[in-house]
């Protein structure tokens, strides 16, 4: 990430209706990356936006853009005046206009054909497009087209609005890796919120994991998917496989056996529950002369389910342990009722119990 801050929000809050929707969060987007704001419905992600975008003015706390302060209690610079590109999440293309029309709305002097044609090529638009309307257009045509409209005036903060969800999958996956792309080589800073963890973990510089109005985690990708600070964000943002464990020394002792910790759950002691991606599990099958030194570790396969690429393993630990997944590629994967030993890549993650 480069040093300068392009957008910068200290202490927001905002409430409706007396219900208050942001408890004074702060966030920092880098100049020339993309951060990603992810969390379920009605989280406050969206009110976030609208305030950065100056649709909505906040109760405390500051929106600054490009070192200029644009929001703050009893000032609030207009949203036109903001220095920013907004898209929607269905596009809000102008249903009467011509694509041309659309993309040049706004642009002031001459050349505007010029500017067109070179917004559309940015976008990958072929310049016969200017002449068609929007519902002769597919979606992430559509977007497309949206996009390039809020790059026409060059702002320093572009902000995506859940702009792929409308799309089907396999379009959206397309669309949505053709718009980062663009967005990263042309160095513009982007804040996105989106309710889907994979859009945030696969095109973000910077996730920020939000509930209930607050940040639970701000980090790169990795970061976050890796090293959760709560059981919340480590569920919100994929499958997961929690068992119950004692921790002692830097080591977590439970149904797989000892597992090393990350260096910042080095200093839990006691109880706690033990926090594995299903891919960091390894199951390979013991032959059936074998007898294992350490029962802790041994499962046997319940079920194998295909997915191409990979294959999801149920597993069964025995004893009071629920069965867990465990995740590996799908050439000769252990057959169902094996018996398999699992073994761990990486480090784990604890949550202490309250209790404790």
């Amino acid at each position: 990430m480069t040093g300068s801050v392009a957008l910068e929000v200290t202490a927001l809050a905002k409430s409706f209706d007396g219900h208050e929707v942001l408890h004074g969060i702060d966030l920092s987007v880098p100049t020339g990356t993309i951060t990603a704001v992810v969390g379920a419905s009605g989280c406050g992600k969206t009110t976030l936006l609208r305030l950065v975008a100056g649709f909505e003015t906040p109760d405390r706390g500051t929106v600054s853009i490009a070192g200029r302060e644009v929001a703050s209690v009893g000032r609030c610079i207009p949203a036109h005046r903001r220095d920013v590109g907004y898209v929607a999440q269905d596009g809000a293309l102008f249903p009467h206009l011509t694509v041309g029309q659309n993309i040049a709305y706004g642009l002031s002097g001459g050349a505007r054909e010029d500017r067109v044609s070179e917004l559309l090529r940015t976008v990958s638009l072929d310049e016969s497009y200017a002449s068609r309307r929007p519902h002769e257009l597919s979606g992430g045509q559509q977007q497309r087209v949206a996009l390039a409209r809020a790059l026409a005036r060059q702002p320093a903060v572009m902000l995506l609005d859940e702009p792929f969800s409308a799309l089907d999958t396999g379009l959206r996956a397309a669309t949505r890796k053709a718009v980062s792309a663009l967005l990263s080589d042309a160095g513009v800073t982007t804040l996105l919120v989106t309710h889907d963890q994979e859009e945030a973990l696969s095109i973000a510089d910077q996730v920020a994991v939000m509930r209930d109005g607050r940040f639970t985690k701000v980090g790169t990708p990795q970061s976050v998917y890796r090293s959760p600070t709560d059981r919340f964000t480590a569920e919100f943002l994929g499958d997961c496989v929690l068992l119950p464990c004692t921790v002692t020394a830097g080591v977590a002792e439970c149904a797989l056996g000892r597992l090393p910790l990350r260096d910042d759950d080095i200093g839990t002691v006691g109880d706690a529950t033990v926090m594995l991606r299903p891919e960091q599990l390894v199951a390979t099958v013991l032959s059936d002369d074998s007898a294992p030194d350490d029962e802790r570790g041994v499962a046997t396969v319940l079920a194998s389910e295909f997915r191409g690429h990979d294959v999801l393993l149920t597993v069964d630990l025995g004893g009071d342990t629920a069965p867990i997944t465990v995740r590996q590629h799908s050439v000769a994967p252990p057959e169902v009722d094996a018996k398999v030993r699992l073994t761990i890549n990486g480090t784990a993650v604890v949550f202490p119990d309250r209790a404790s």
